[in-house]
């Protein structure tokens, strides 16, 4: 399943972790292609992947829920802390 599809259900602590074991190996699969040359001029990590250290990571994931007001914007349900703390991470992934 794709990342933005498994984390609308994301409910509770298992999925929260299933979501945040599937993250870890999208970025492994990542780095893997990542190592493999490309005739592309310039492209931005494999599998979507925005931002590619830790710094960036948080940055993003940062800047997502500081501009975002951490999903109110986005019509995030408050109550589900799990799916909010899922949106984080996921965000760390693609928010510049």
């Amino acid at each position: 399943m794709e990342l933005h599809k498994f984390l609308e259900t994301v409910n509770d602590r298992d999925s929260f972790l299933a979501f945040v074991k599937a993250l870890k190996e999208d970025r492994e699969d990542a780095v893997r292609k990542d190592k493999k040359p490309t005739s592309k001029a310039f492209s931005y990590c494999s599998n979507g992947w925005q931002n590619d250290t830790i710094e960036d990571f948080l940055e993003g994931a940062h800047a997502w829920a500081v501009d975002s007001d951490f999903g109110k914007s986005h019509d995030l349900c408050e109550t589900n802390m799990w799916r909010m703390m899922t949106e984080f991470l996921y965000c760390g992934k693609i928010y510049e």
